[in-house]
């Protein structure tokens, strides 16, 4: 394993010759490395709901650039035909993985391209792919803009616990929750790393761990249950994680089992910070209780990475695939334009206001 096997390389691109979306495949991860080149509306939906492509930010970009290769294989047609079946397959995608907004995010900046535009079909692919790289392009941007702010709250030699995937794999490139750590290491400093495994799909496992050691970074792995064993005796100074929605209020939905995290850290009277792109922000959400939160197959908690099963036939399964921790748990939120502290829907808004003016 070494840096170019991943950190080289662009986690979602697309290529131009083709006009398919290239992804990492990240259930082959760590085993091997694997591009998958897509251009159907089906293949891009399974993408994303098997987890191929996978992190909020990743999804959007993919959503984004995919489209855009579906819908440049249409043959040309009254704009509003092209149009009705453009809103088909946006809804169609958007249905993959409700809870990240990144994904409705990106879509609908797509789809805004398409209302907002009188023109030919043959001028409105050509915007659409203008697009769909402009938001690739903002994405790497935002992830650099959100390591260079986390990497003020923490030291050279620091502890860093984190949760599930939050790196480059979850991004274009640099991570959101990872990417003080990556940008650290490129000034040469050096941090001791806590990856939980994060059950059941083992993000943490397989791709934090993976991209951790593929950098150089003092890595160790550690069971879910772990974490307040490394928090009482000392090891932890911060706890980084990403997030896939976060309400108005400052409640966030993250990968299940981040709230347990927050909680363990507030009692050890450790910072818990939170790597939020402003796209993951979503205003128009109040509090956590209104976030939707997918339900995954029974089979990744009994059986996926078993040989044999592993509990008795007939047993209820339930698997949210995230949680929502509360406002009153997290220290401050990283963004691309700056810290937000509590109270964070005044925060928020200040950030909203101010990139509007």
């Amino acid at each position: 394993m070494n840096k170019e096997s991943i950190l080289s390389r662009d986690t979602v691109t697309m290529d131009e010759a083709t006009k398919e979306l290239v992804i990492i495949d990240q259930t082959r991860l760590p085993g091997e490395t694997v591009m998958l080149s897509l251009s159907s509306a089906e293949d891009i939906y399974e993408a994303i709901y098997k987890l191929r492509v996978r992190g909020a930010p990743a999804i959007g970009v993919a959503a984004a650039i995919g489209i855009y290769c579906v819908i440049s294989r249409l043959e040309d047609m009254p704009r509003a035909d092209f149009d009705a079946e453009f809103a088909r397959i946006k809804d169609y995608l958007v249905s993959s993985r409700p809870t990240a907004v990144n994904l409705s995010w990106a879509l609908e900046r797509m789809h805004n391209v398409v209302k907002k535009s009188d023109c030919t079909t043959a001028e409105l692919k050509e915007l659409l792919r203008a697009e769909a790289l402009k938001i690739r392009d903002e994405d790497i941007a935002v992830c650099r803009a959100i390591g260079e702010n986390g990497l003020t709250l923490i030291k050279d030699g620091d502890g860093i616990l984190t949760h599930c995937n939050a790196g480059q794999l979850a991004t274009t490139r640099y991570g959101t929750a990872l990417a003080p750590i990556h940008l650290g290491r490129e000034q040469g400093m050096n941090f001791r790393v806590f990856t939980d495994e994060t059950r059941p799909l083992l993000q943490g496992a397989r791709l934090s761990a993976y991209e951790m050691v593929a950098d150089g970074v003092d890595t160790t792995l550690i069971c879910d249950n772990m974490a307040s064993s490394v928090m009482k005796k000392g090891w932890v100074q911060a706890v980084f994680v990403g997030c896939d929605r976060v309400a108005a209020n400052g409640d966030t939905a993250n990968k299940i089992g981040t709230s347990g995290v927050a909680i363990l850290a507030k009692h050890y009277g450790i910072p818990f910070y939170v790597c939020a792109p402003m796209s993951t922000i979503d205003m128009d959400c109040p509090t956590g209780d209104e976030i939707e939160i997918e339900l995954r197959p029974d089979h990744e908690v009994t059986e996926m990475w078993y040989e044999k099963r592993m509990a008795p036939e007939g047993v209820k399964v339930y698997n949210p695939a995230f949680d929502v921790t509360d406002k009153e748990l997290i220290t401050a939120f990283v963004t691309e334009k700056g810290i937000v502290r509590a109270p964070f829907a005044e925060g928020f808004k200040k950030l909203f206001g101010e990139e509007r003016a």
